[in-house]
């Protein structure tokens, strides 16, 4: 009986995400930022979404100064685990007074849904709040200046 519970508890652990407060540090481009965990400095990858590289002018700018407003340096936020990605990076959904920054990214047009990897995150959230941004020409929807090359297919160009 106590295996039972003890593969129980370690199959629910796996699928819960763990949450915990951070403070950041920095922002990289539009989906990646640096975080002060404890007395450590971890980066964190923006999950679900994926905004455009930095070489991806001007929309990788566009992207990476937004997300610094969003989260200025010394700004406490909360984190949501989703994954973790090839590199070892900590893969979240990042929280600041109750609401997600990866949606708000997706809301702004600074970002795109990440289908390929959308673990963990409410999809239907993300999917209208990218159909409202392409409806309303936000950010790399901007109709006069689209993005033409989604960010996962222009790492592969490379």
């Amino acid at each position: 009986m106590l295996r039972t519970f003890i593969a129980t508890l370690a199959i629910a652990l796996t699928i819960v995400p763990s949450t915990w407060a951070a403070t950041v540090v920095s922002t990289g481009d539009g989906d990646t930022l640096r975080v002060k965990d404890g007395g450590k400095t971890v980066t964190i990858r923006l999950g679900c979404i994926d905004a455009p590289e930095r070489s991806q002018r001007p929309w990788g700018q566009m992207a990476s100064d937004r997300l610094k407003q969003l989260l200025p340096k010394g700004q406490t936020v909360t984190l949501r685990e989703i994954d973790r990605d090839r590199y070892g990076r900590t893969v979240a959904e990042v929280f600041t007074n109750g609401r997600s920054v990866n949606l708000q990214m997706v809301s702004d047009g600074m970002a795109a849904v990440y289908r390929q990897y959308v673990k963990n995150c409410d999809i239907s959230q993300f999917n209208q709040a990218e159909q409202r941004a392409k409806q309303l020409g936000l950010g790399i929807w901007n109709p006069s200046n689209p993005l033409q090359v989604m960010p996962w297919q222009y790492r592969k160009r490379r």
